[in-house]
């Protein structure tokens, strides 16, 4: 048997005078280098679809696709490489299902930033992000906020998401008179969607690692056959060593401009979701990976939430947005993933990716339509956590949720969900179940509708 062999399959612990053994701490978490790359494998596959969904995302705010794609990449790489070697998690990181949306559909289709403007509001958010995590402000705001809007946010985002695929799959259209409908869906482009879908669904029915990421490939290739989109003239059309460049976005977030415009409530619904999403996700990944200690305490969280703000602003400046730990990163703890060399793994596999860069423009919306679909019917999940049995609760949860989708805003969904729940409980005299911090955040949107109106 080779070293190399001896080192990947052995089930026993690295020598202590390994350098991965130093990096990661393989021997304390009871796990091997085999292990971890296989969960590192395994968390790439089913958090690849990424690398195809976000370029569509941010191609409709006007960020050029190739240059979108590489930015993607680059940031996936950045923060996951530093996720790995800063907090030794197994959880790799990348642009944020839900703030995509947000900065593509809410900042810039529907308040008329430019995207170089909305960038720099994404940096602004990473600096405010570092800021409130070094301080320790961050944990506070999120202990704040009550269990149950945490709930309605995932649940009113995942709904968002799902509308925003149905959209773009048009089988969900504009009408005049009841001001959506259903599309057509005998024509090809709804039904390829479809088609997409249900492969999706049943790949993630029966748990196949890489489903998302297969159902937008498969999708695709069926779309060349039936003649909706060109098949590639060359093996240079998939891959290519000519890595992207992202020359059209590096540096060209517009931080002065963000300021200028006044954009503090955009700023702040950028760091509020990211607030909770991020850290929500990240306490139940560490908790399934057994990284607390016997008072609940997590390792290493502090330099988690720090690598994730640099991230963020790393994000920025390459030209994506901010960045969120994936909930798919469960599949890779499931494999046995302890260590930051599991990150380490899906870091390098995200790089490597690169070299298929040219395959995006043989990726249409009615591929990747689906996915936003079954991504924002995951994220309704959390509706279980929430409950129904207090009225002054039930109304904040209602119009959370409600109004993400139909104002196609995230931010305004927020605002009425706290300013709906600090003025209840004031006025039904249960003023003990706000915390300070709701006070605040609920004058601070108030005040961001009063400037609005001038």
């Amino acid at each position: 048997m080779s070293m190399i062999e001896k080192g990947l399959g052995s089930n026993l612990p690295p020598t202590r005078n390994n350098l991965l053994e130093k990096l990661f701490k393989l021997s304390e978490r009871k796990t091997n280098v085999r292990t971890e790359i296989l969960a590192g494998i395994t968390s790439f596959l089913t958090m690849s679809y990424i690398i195809f969904v976000n370029p569509a995302i941010l191609a409709d705010a006007g960020i050029p696709k190739e240059a979108a794609l590489a930015a993607t990449i680059y940031a996936s790489v950045f923060c996951t490489i530093l996720m790995a070697l800063w907090a030794n998690y197994p959880v790799a990181v990348a642009p944020g299902m839900g703030l995509n949306a947000f900065f593509a559909y809410t900042v810039v289709l529907g308040q008329g930033l430019t995207w170089q403007t909305a960038l720099g509001a994404v940096f602004i958010s990473g600096v405010v992000f570092l800021i409130l995590t070094v301080t320790g402000i961050r944990q506070k705001i999120v202990d704040g906020v009550p269990d149950v809007l945490k709930s309605a946010i995932a649940v009113g985002i995942g709904l968002f998401i799902a509308f925003i695929g149905l959209k773009n799959a048009e089988l969900v259209v504009a009408n005049e008179a009841t001001f959506v409908a259903l599309g057509d869906v005998t024509s090809l482009g709804p039904l390829l969607a479809l088609l997409g879908f249900i492969i999706a669904a049943i790949l993630m029915a029966k748990r196949v690692k890489g489903a998302l990421l297969i159902s937008i490939l498969a999708t695709s290739v069926i779309a060349m056959i039936v003649g909706f989109i060109s098949f590639p003239k060359s093996i240079g059309d998939i891959v290519s060593l000519n890595l992207p460049s992202m020359s059209e976005t590096f540096l060209a977030m517009d931080i002065m401009g963000a300021i200028g415009y006044g954009v503090l409530s955009v700023i702040f619904s950028f760091t509020i979701v990211e607030l909770f999403d991020n850290l929500a996700t990240l306490i139940g990944l560490t908790k399934k990976a057994g990284l607390t200690d016997e008072n609940g305490k997590i390792e290493n969280l502090d330099r988690a939430l720090q690598a994730d703000a640099i991230g963020t602003m790393a994000s920025a400046a390459f030209g994506s947005t901010a960045l969120n730990a994936y909930v798919e990163n469960a599949t890779g703890i499931s494999e046995g993933g302890r260590t930051g060399l599991t990150a380490l793994t899906a870091g390098i596999l995200f790089f490597l990716a690169l070299i298929f860069a040219p395959l995006i423009v043989f990726i249409p919306s009615v591929a990747t339509a689906p996915i936003l679909i079954l991504v924002g019917a995951l994220m309704i999940s959390e509706i279980r956590h929430i409950s129904f049995d207090d009225f002054t609760d039930v109304i904040p949860v209602f119009l959370t949720i409600v109004l993400m989708p139909l104002t196609f805003s995230i931010a305004e969904g927020l605002a009425f969900g706290f300013i709906s729940y600090t003025l209840l409980k004031l006025l039904t005299g249960k003023r003990k179940q706000i915390h300070w911090i709701m006070y605040i955040v609920s004058a601070a949107f108030i005040i961001n509708f009063i400037m609005s109106a001038h």
